[in-house]
């Protein structure tokens, strides 16, 4: 492996490990907003504005070519996922967080995004390339999810688990958000 590929490969990763670092104030501070403003879906809104405005001028900052219009009309219907996903994760994000904590909603969230990761790698969805699903992969997805049931374990413990369900559903219906 030569040092440019590990230098590389390192970097990378830092990058991708600093974005993950801040999903954890992401989802806190949505939920703080959610609160806020009186329900989780306005936050939502808000916070997918945020984001448009603070993406425009990094744009316009590194000169980005005009997006092509044209192809709107010619995507795949899977492409357009993206968005609602974000909107599903934003608002699970603000209403899950103050009830598990933001450790063991964002061990939740790595879970699933790895479950699925693994999916997506094996079969090339979404125009990725196909990468092979072996056995330290399937290991390593194993670790996760133990780790998961873990955090989970040992941060509401053995018998609080339906209080703690009977309180989501409670304060987390449209109709209750504010009670």
């Amino acid at each position: 492996m030569s040092s440019n590929f590990t230098i590389t490969l390192f970097i990378l990763s830092l990058i991708a490990v600093i974005a993950g670092a801040l999903v954890p104030f992401q989802a806190g501070s949505n939920a703080f907003l959610g609160k806020e403003l009186g329900h989780p879906l306005w936050a939502t809104v808000v916070s997918l504005l945020v984001s448009l405005f603070v993406v425009l001028p990094v744009i316009w900052v590194l000169k980005v070519p005009m997006m092509k219009v044209e192809a709107i009309s010619s995507v795949p219907w899977w492409a357009w996922f993206g968005g609602i996903a974000g909107v599903i994760y934003i608002s699970a994000a603000l209403i899950l967080t103050p009830k598990l904590g933001a450790t063991a909603f964002i061990v939740c969230v790595i879970s699933g995004q790895v479950i699925v990761s693994l999916i997506i790698d094996k079969f090339g969805l979404m125009g990725l390339p196909i990468k092979e699903m072996n056995t330290g992969r399937i290991f390593g997805v194993f670790l996760i999810i133990l780790g998961m049931v873990l955090v989970q374990y040992f941060t509401v413990g053995k018998n609080k688990q339906v209080s703690i369900d009977k309180e989501i559903t409670q304060e987390t219906s449209v109709i209750e958000y504010n009670k």
